[in-house]
């Protein structure tokens, strides 16, 4: 019997929080000197602001959001996208009638900025790893021009920092995105047989995801071969599952704009005894990133307790570059656990734990959960996966 939808957490945000959220970041600003900082990119105009739409799938118009060393963010867009400031806690409204190539918002952008940032001008963006600026790098060049007397300064770090810590509102959103998933693994490796296509295999986990209440999937993805596979990055293909077989799902369902992200494997008629072993291995790591993911250790420290598991399993290496990273209205976010990772674990960081393994040429396994970090250690926001390696008769 098909399992009922899952009970989704209220949408949206208090206007607390995004009050709280601003206020954080001018305290940092406060303390780097810097009159305002802007932002060009989904994710943190939504963070701030509370505006979601799916226009941002349009690269035609650029939007921006500032944020002064005082008072609240003022919004400078497209005159398409006024009207949907009303179900925001933004008032200050700047817009213009884009697409305008000759100058599509730059001007007014730069007397926004202009107006916010006499005292020390210097102005924040974000343009450090892990970022980009949403908007031609001509006018860019265009906007620097016309505030030539004012400091552009890097503020890429100090927003990471402050979104890595999620409030109880959001953990919740990552949480229930979290179960839809899980319960979907669990409804596929009942409904997965000998001969399925990988295409077909993430076609019925996306539709049971969306029945179970996600919004949407924008990321599912597959990988198989004979007794593991080679990549975790591509697919679904049109590939039927044999005897012999193993296939990995990796899906980032979304509800209310937040993401999970983690990963199943299952075997098809049978497993090899290296399979099985490399399976082992990576839950056995996933245990280690458990116990390890404390308040006060760092993301190099859990990686070495997941890798040292792994390192005495056989791992000939892990072509996955790190074993997890940040999680919440983006698919992946800052920080990663990485060898020589400084990043010290504080409550409220929601993270994924990817432990991965090369066992063989051409074969690696590769397993996620996700966690939240508590007061006193760390809690999954799911279900723990299955401790021994599914075989689909």
């Amino acid at each position: 019997m098909p399992l009922l939808p899952l009970n989704p957490p209220a949408r949206g945000f208090a206007q607390s929080e995004f009050e709280l959220r601003t206020c954080e970041l001018q305290k940092q600003m406060r303390g780097k000197q810097l009159d305002a900082v802007f932002f060009t990119t989904e994710a943190e105009f939504r963070y701030f602001s509370g505006f979601k739409s799916q226009f941002w799938e349009s690269p035609t118009r650029p939007w921006f959001l500032v944020i002064p060393a005082e008072g609240k963010p003022i919004a400078v867009v497209p005159e398409i996208g006024v009207s949907g400031f009303e179900l925001t806690w933004i008032t200050d409204v700047r817009s213009w009638p884009s697409p305008r190539p000759e100058d599509d918002g730059i001007s007014l952008l730069a007397t926004t900025l202009h107006e916010v940032s006499a005292r020390f001008r210097r102005v924040g963006a974000m343009l450090g790893p892990e970022t980009h600026l949403r908007m031609p790098a001509n006018n860019f060049a265009s906007l620097q021009k016309m505030l030539s007397h004012h400091s552009w300064v890097d503020v890429s770090n100090i927003i990471q920092t402050i979104r890595s810590v999620k409030s109880k509102a959001e953990i919740e959103k990552i949480r229930f995105s979290c179960n839809i998933a899980a319960e979907a693994f669990d409804y596929l490796r009942q409904h997965l047989f000998v001969g399925v296509t990988e295409r077909e295999a993430c076609k019925a986990m996306h539709l049971e995801m969306l029945r179970l209440g996600a919004d949407s999937c924008p990321y599912l993805i597959s990988g198989s071969g004979i007794a593991g596979y080679d990549s975790i990055i591509m697919g679904p293909t049109d590939r039927a599952l044999a005897e012999g077989d193993v296939l990995v799902i990796d899906t980032g369902a979304n509800f209310d704009g937040y993401f999970c992200d983690f990963d199943r494997n299952y075997a098809f008629g049978s497993a090899t005894k290296e399979t099985v072993d490399a399976y082992d291995a990576v839950y056995a790591a996933t245990e280690a990133g458990l116990a390890a993911a404390h308040p006060g250790r760092t993301t190099g420290e859990v990686w070495q307790a997941m890798w040292s598991v792994l390192e005495k399993a056989g791992a000939l290496g892990n072509d996955v570059g790190r074993m997890g990273h940040g999680l919440g209205m983006q698919l992946t976010e800052w920080p990663s656990f990485i060898p020589k990772g400084d990043v010290v674990l504080k409550p409220g960081m929601v993270l994924t734990l990817e432990p991965g393994m090369a066992f063989a040429p051409n074969r690696m396994m590769v397993h996620e959960d996700n966690i939240v970090i508590t007061e006193n250690g760390c809690e999954l926001l799911h279900p723990r996966t299955w401790d021994k390696l599914p075989v689909i008769g």
